[in-house]
């Protein structure tokens, strides 16, 4: 009998204060001004823990890259694109990549386009720094007033905050590279996208070209890695949509496929893409569809008995 009582004993002692010290912990939804209690300090905590998947090169049989555009001014991807003015709870995608580049401690890095092509090249010798950075923000043609500005002391770059606004009312859309394979260890087909390119039809340097694949080569002002950007992606929550209590990270957003995106391309023998390749709507819509069809035909016949 007295061993019963010794185990209750321990038990009581460990759960009581345990149960305490749960509640010790809860926050209260609402502040002592009334406002709406926005907690954010765990993101940090959960940014610097990103689950990364690392998949065997001899587990993937099957593999096509494709590039997709984001278009902001499809509802679904409203979130992305606002608030227009940046508050200390929620940020737009673009003023989030913005910030990630001034970032004091350790901003993320940014890669020049490939002069001939849409493709990024993600290395050390492809990054753009200092005035060069500066320029692919450029607002007008003297480069005067670019939106990401060198201090001249520090050499960091910072935002101008005069000019955003009037540089994000136009721009629109982002450009995605996305990789689909199949992995045989975990039987699934991924999508994972790895690299991402805001868009700007607007810029200087824009030759204003009839030729729409010159025009979106010239509109794209950089590449970022979409890996070396998801710590800031975690830790920052997406705008609601609807729901007050939705708590969202933009990395949550693009892991769960939330936004909605039409094809530019794929990589291919011929090294066109869409807007190359075919010459009327009509046509680049057809091949859409079949680039799309044979992608959910691999993974539909992968499990055909």
């Amino acid at each position: 009998m007295k061993k019963y009582w010794i185990a209750l004993l321990v038990i009581t002692m460990t759960i009581i204060p345990n149960l305490l010290f749960a509640q010790a912990k809860q926050i209260s939804f609402l502040n002592k001004k009334g406002s709406v209690n926005f907690q954010t300090s765990e993101l940090d905590v959960l940014a610097d823990t990103i689950a990364i998947v690392n998949h065997r090169w001899d587990d993937v049989v099957w593999q096509r890259t494709v590039y997709r555009i984001i278009d902001m001014r499809d509802k679904q991807n409203y979130q992305l694109y606002f608030p227009m003015r940046a508050n200390d709870q929620y940020k737009s995608l673009f003023r989030l990549m913005l910030e990630a580049i001034s970032n004091v401690k350790k901003g993320v890095p940014v890669y020049r386009r490939s002069a001939r092509d849409i493709v990024p090249s993600y290395e050390d010798s492809t990054r753009l720094q200092g005035e060069e950075l500066s320029k692919v923000f450029a607002y007008n043609e003297n480069n005067d007033n670019n939106l990401i500005q060198i201090d001249a002391v520090t050499k960091q770059p910072k935002i101008n905050n005069d000019q955003y606004y009037n540089y994000v009312n136009n721009q629109f859309k982002f450009l995605i590279q996305e990789v689909i394979f199949f992995d045989k260890h975990t039987s699934r087909l991924y999508q994972d996208i790895t690299g991402i390119a805001p868009i700007y039809s607007l810029h200087p340097d824009n030759t204003q070209s009839k030729n729409p694949i010159k025009f979106l080569q010239e509109s794209i002002l950089c590449w970022f890695a979409f890996s070396e950007l998801r710590p800031y992606l975690a830790r920052q929550y997406v705008i609601p949509k609807g729901d007050g209590t939705q708590r969202l990270t933009y990395d949550e957003f693009f892991s769960q496929k939330l936004y909605s995106t039409y094809l530019l391309g794929d990589e291919n023998m011929f090294n066109r893409t869409l807007l190359e390749s075919q010459v009327s709507p009509t046509r680049i819509r057809k091949e859409q569809n079949r680039i799309e069809t044979e992608i959910i035909n691999f993974e539909e016949d992968l499990w055909e008995y």
